[in-house]
């Protein structure tokens, strides 16, 4: 299909045009301090040409469906871009979100990274907790816990990388909270949100999900800076100017506003993404898009690569496995699948749970240790609630960090050159 395969060549063009991946990655038997590795020459240069600090804030993006992580950071005059995209490994479970304990999937949503969520001694490598579940999955009932961005390329619900690529990931994040960053944003999405990707994946049982997680999406490509996050009625809230307080997310929102500068861009965007949608829907009139399974994402990858000897053991993106098909042989195939010889190998829907037999032995022991630290980290930033110190299985609420994302050690500033954050970009 045409569409697939410019996506496809779309997705390869990205992947090497980053500069990320073990292209000419460190060694890592030479590296004696991980925790304290600095990031390569080539991403510092990279920040120099684009006028980073070194230690400026961060934002962290993830593509489920083009199999992305992307590293932004803000340039001196306070805008994010990005400076490093990864190839995720491995990830389990299909596009949507994470449900409940055992299903297998990885995180959609928005998340706050603090110091505390650093695992330097991750037996993964190392790790950074994703702080699943946050307030809206809590207010979803949604359970799940150890979900992790971390090395060695084995996932069971998390944001798999190699070894050399979460060393520089875990650089990022530690050179940032030394700059004085409390937070770092991760935006967890299943695809890009782009007209047509949105239009491909309309007949989703996740898609009003989606849609709100656009909201936010749409609010970073308008300014680029990740948006205010809050959370009210058990859903997201993005860049609201709000009157009173929100006393719980479960909680009816207070009176709110979007500030009239950003108001205006957003509705611009929206207009020009509307006519985008129109023409994807038109383009895809009569096609319906076939999402692979975890497994048919590990045969494509075994397919590519049979007879090397591979270190790791990659997932695969959907892009690369899934189709486009026409209405009617998507229902054939569903209703094949449904049938009486149908083998529960490759089921079409994201399973609500997974025997752990189906993974290596020791997996669940090792993420059992990849939980929050149970003191503080290092870090004098650190705060002091961690997970529950007794060790037990059960769920850990993560705390959720008050402070603005954005929050870090700029250069003193009187108080009264200081903007609300939607002034920021509307004034440039």
């Amino acid at each position: 299909m045409r569409l697939r395969n410019i996506a496809l060549a779309l997705f390869f063009a990205t992947a090497l045009a980053g500069c990320n991946d073990t292209l000419d990655s460190v060694d890592l038997s030479h590296v004696k301090n991980k925790v304290e590795q600095p990031l390569p020459s080539r991403i510092v240069t990279e920040m120099q040409k684009k006028n980073m600090p070194r230690n400026s804030p961060i934002m962290m993006r993830i593509f489920k469906e083009e199999g992305a992580l992307e590293i932004w950071k803000a340039k001196a005059d306070g805008r994010f871009d990005v400076i490093a995209s990864y190839s995720i490994c491995a990830w389990s479970g299909k596009l949507g979100p994470k449900v409940k304990e055992g299903d297998r999937q990885a995180p959609e949503g928005f998340y706050n990274l603090t110091p505390a969520h650093l695992n330097p001694n991750s037996n993964y490598y190392l790790a950074i907790n994703t702080g699943f579940p946050n307030r809206f999955d809590q207010a979803q009932g949604r359970t799940g816990s150890n979900l992790m961005i971390h090395g060695a390329c084995s996932s069971s619900g998390c944001y798999s990388m190699t070894d050399a690529q979460v060393l520089e990931i875990y650089a990022f994040a530690r050179d940032a909270f030394k700059g004085g960053q409390t937070a770092v944003q991760l935006q967890a999405f299943p695809f890009r949100m782009t007209a047509e990707n949105m239009a491909r994946h309309r007949d989703s049982e996740h898609l009003d999900f989606w849609k709100m997680l656009k909201v936010g999406y749409d609010n970073f490509e308008v300014t680029k800076r990740p948006p205010e996050v809050n959370i009210c009625e058990k859903k997201y809230v993005f860049n609201q100017q709000v009157e009173g307080t929100i006393s719980s997310a479960a909680a009816a929102c207070p009176p709110m506003s979007t500030p009239p500068a950003l108001n205006v861009a957003l509705a611009s965007y929206q207009k020009t993404y509307e006519v985008a949608y129109d023409k994807a829907m038109k383009k895809l009139d009569g096609m319906v898009w076939y999402e692979p399974t975890e497994a048919e994402r590990k045969a494509v990858v075994a397919a590519k690569r049979k007879g090397r000897d591979l270190a790791y053991a990659p997932t695969g993106t959907s892009l690369e496995a899934g189709k486009l098909l026409k209405r009617q042989e998507f229902e054939a195939l569903m209703a094949k699948r449904s049938g009486p010889q149908s083998t529960p190998a490759t089921p079409m829907l994201a399973s609500t749970s997974t025997s752990t037999s189906s993974r290596p032995a020791t997996a669940a022991e090792r993420m059992k240790q990849d939980r929050l630290p149970q003191t503080a980290t290092t870090w004098e930033q650190a705060p002091a609630e961690t997970a529950a110190a007794d060790g037990s299985s059960t769920t850990t609420t993560v705390p959720i960090p008050a402070p603005n994302p954005l929050a870090y050690a700029a250069p003193p500033v009187s108080t009264a050159e200081k903007k609300p954050l939607w002034k920021f970009w509307a004034s440039e």
